[in-house]
């Protein structure tokens, strides 16, 4: 089956970081990066979806980001 993520962080490396480390555990870019003002917090904000092919069936407590 193929999980979906959307990771999302404020416009600093962290957000790098999180989508690379994603990368590094076989998760795939699904789609074009996003960036957009969060006037509540005064930041930008980045978001970009992954997925990943994995032997496992869904279930909604699962931990997508331990897969």
């Amino acid at each position: 089956m193929k999980l979906y993520r959307l990771l999302t962080e404020e416009d600093t490396s962290a957000f790098c970081h999180k989508v690379s480390e994603a990368l590094s555990k076989g998760w795939e870019l699904y789609g074009s990066p996003t960036y957009a003002w969060d006037q509540a917090a005064g930041v930008m904000r980045c978001g970009q979806a992954v997925t990943k092919d994995v032997a496992v069936d869904y279930t909604p407590d699962m931990k997508l980001g331990a897969q």
